[in-house]
């Protein structure tokens, strides 16, 4: 990776399953004021409801939990479910159209507790499997985290709410940063070896950074605006980010957090060109 690989977060596992927690009340709150006809209403996600994006997380909480407790299982229910094609979160939506939302919101609800309850009581030395590369524990937590920030901001931007900034973004960007290799082996590209240095401006007002100070590439700007591009959220040129560098413009052009496929990113709602 090129010169992304410090400093590292430190995994504290415990604190980790505390913002995932937060994370996920934090959504839950959001779908409780919904009304029924809500559910149905589409999402930025082409093709997506919001009845869809919950369902999404209650599913793959399911199989993360499946990961956790049998991993043997896992992997062949997950290659059954790839041999399928690239479209399996798509299938996977498609199938549980047929839910109503308080058993939807009671599925996820279900799902990410027990998966909570499974996350505090396993070991930090496991790997689970996963559909992409195997992950460690403190990963797969940060990955269920990412999940359902990401969903939920679909889901906000649905509902045209503003959600506040907080400290778990920190986790979403260094998943954003660990993930630079997979999302150029996704698109079948050589990884970079020139450094990158990214500076992100926290909620708080701290900076978040990685990669060596004199690289030539860098990526600045805020940290949402960041965490919105990594998750394909936003395209870059409705955010305020700052791009320098080829490699830097190259990657925020195909960065993507999540496993799988590579997938289509957002059109930009503005005309408005990317920033230098």
């Amino acid at each position: 990776m090129p010169g992304l690989d410090g400093p590292l977060m430190p995994a504290d596992l415990p604190a980790l399953v505390n913002d995932l927690h937060a994370e996920s009340t934090a959504l839950g709150a959001v779908l409780d004021q919904l009304r029924p006809e809500q559910w149905l209403l589409a999402t930025p996600a082409d093709g997506w409801s919001i009845a869809d994006q919950v369902s999404h997380l209650a599913y793959f909480d399911d199989r993360t939990l499946q990961s956790l407790m049998d991993p043997e299982g896992f992997r062949n229910a997950a290659a059954v479910l790839v041999a399928g094609g690239d479209d399996f979160p798509d299938r996977v939506a498609a199938e549980h159209r047929d839910r109503a939302a308080s058993d939807l919101l009671d599925w996820f609800r279900s799902a990410r507790r027990a998966l909570i309850d499974g996350y505090r009581a396993m070991g930090p030395e496991l790997r689970l499997p996963w559909y992409g590369p195997d992950m460690s524990p403190a990963s797969s937590v940060t990955a269920r985290l990412m999940e359902t920030w990401a969903h939920g901001q679909d889901i906000v931007d649905t509902l045209d709410i503003q959600r506040r900034a907080t400290g778990r973004l920190r986790h979403i960007a260094h998943i954003g940063i660990r993930a630079l290799p997979y999302s150029y082996s996704v698109h079948h590209l050589p990884v970079p070896t020139d450094p990158i240095r990214v500076e992100l401006a926290a909620p708080d007002g701290q900076t978040w950074s990685w990669g060596p100070q004199g690289a030539y590439d860098r990526v600045t700007g805020e940290a949402l605006d960041f965490c919105l591009v990594v998750t394909q959220r936003r395209h870059r040129a409705d955010t305020a980010l700052v791009v320098k560098g080829p490699t830097a413009a190259q990657w925020m052009a195909i960065a993507q957090t999540f496993a799988g496929p590579a997938g289509p990113g957002r059109s930009p709602r503005s005309s408005a060109a990317p920033r230098p």
